[in-house]
């Protein structure tokens, strides 16, 4: 019998890779608390430096509600006011306290309260800076860059959406990408640095993860000579590899992306004639042939339910899927059964101090899932512990308060 984790069960820090690295975010919206969750996630004390007001998207409305209690779990949270010089003297003891330190401020901005690399590698030249950026430096550094704006000026727009109707990917897969992409370089930089002793610098940028995500239709027209469609229009490497509306309106994808898939669907469903034909005996053949015969296909499956194409689709062990919204993936069979969500308490809002299942991180380690250790945090939950490991008296602390450097 497989042996399924419980990602609820109570999990040692000690037993996670990181455990015992310490890493100071400040970060806000997307793609630095990526990098901060990830590094989290895997077992590293991750102290996120909020503004006294907070995180704004700690009250984002929309599709930015779930940004905050995403991607900010397993985080402690001090609240300093690095505009003031109180506030910016306490966030650099802090970071002088690091192994690892992040941000996603425009180019500028972190030299400015003496928190950039420069400025903190001379005190400690073995911490590992991640700056999350817009682009890398070139021409572009100082443009103001959005997952959005870096989907329609990288290619991704373009090739999601219909031919004229550029749509950006239906989640912020730059950002999140760009976050996971700066853990990877710290984790890289912290390998370096048990051999060399010293820290480096990391760059991460939202353009140019977009086109490494688009980096496959680059090289399609460099091999080819013809431009790639966009994904609605595209030409498909498989013949059956699509959506199909069957019985009451219901939808499901199927496909058969080999020639012995072909074969197997048709016996499935008794399509000796199409299994036979010589103009369908390939892929390519399948391919050139793919209007006429997708709409063939549409009439002969059309009669059929959703769940009896899942059905035969899974026994005979081909490509198949539901089509299924993000909210019914709370009810998902396989999520709940293996622990692929865990409970974390939401900080901020109407629903504060409620539970929400959050989406864990999408690996195992040890045959466990990596687990919540820590709910996302309320507003400033550490700043006094924190202040006080860095040496300051309760009146320091009471005093940074009074003058709005810390909350």
């Amino acid at each position: 019998m497989q042996n399924i984790p419980d990602a609820s069960a109570p999990q040692s820090s000690r037993a996670l890779p990181l455990a015992g690295l310490r890493v100071v975010e400040f970060t806000h919206m997307v793609m630095g608390p990526t990098c901060g969750m990830v590094l989290a996630d895997l077992g590293a004390e991750v102290i996120k430096v909020e503004p006294v007001q907070g995180d704004r998207t700690r009250h984002l409305l929309g599709v930015g509600a779930g940004f905050f209690p995403m991607f900010n779990r397993n985080k402690k949270s001090i609240a300093l006011d690095i505009q003031t010089p109180a506030g910016a003297e306490a966030a650099r003891r802090l970071a002088a306290s690091a192994d690892v330190v992040a941000e996603n401020f425009r180019p500028g901005t972190m030299a400015r309260h003496g928190l950039d690399y420069a400025s903190l590698s001379r005190e400690n030249p073995r911490l590992i800076y991640v700056s999350h950026k817009g682009f890398l430096p070139g021409p572009y550094a100082m443009r103001t860059a959005l997952d959005e704006v870096v989907q329609m000026m990288g290619g991704l727009a373009y090739m999601t959406g219909r031919p004229g109707d550029p749509v950006r990917a239906g989640t912020s897969v730059n950002d999140i990408m760009g976050g996971m992409f700066g853990a990877i370089g710290a984790m890289a930089a912290l390998i370096q640095r048990g051999i060399t002793g010293r820290g480096q610098e990391v760059q991460s940028a939202l353009f140019e993860n977009n086109v490494f995500l688009v980096g496959q239709h680059m090289l399609q027209y460099a091999i080819t000579g013809q431009p790639s469609a966009p994904m609605p229009d595209r030409v498909s490497a498989w013949a059956l590899y699509d959506v199909f509306t069957v019985r009451n309106g219901e939808q499901i994808f199927l496909a058969a992306v080999s020639d012995s898939q072909w074969q197997t669907f048709c016996d499935a469903f008794g399509f000796d004639d199409l299994k036979h034909d010589p103009a369908l005996a390939t892929n390519n053949d399948r391919v050139r042939m793919r209007p006429t015969l997708l709409a063939d296909l549409r009439k002969r499956l059309a009669s059929r339910s959703a769940a009896e194409l899942a059905s035969v689709f899974e026994r005979i062990g081909l490509p198949f899927a539901p089509i299924v919204k993000p909210e019914e993936l709370y009810d998902d069979p396989h999520l709940r059964a293996t622990g692929g969500l865990a409970d974390i308490r939401l900080p901020d809002g109407e629903r504060a101090g409620q539970m929400a299942g959050a989406a864990l991180f999408p690996l195992m380690m040890d045959g466990r899932r990596l687990g919540v250790r820590q709910h996302p945090p309320v507003l400033g939950a550490d700043t006094d512990v924190l202040l006080q490991s860095l040496g300051y008296a309760a009146g320091e602390i009471a005093a940074l308060r009074e003058q709005g450097a810390a909350a």
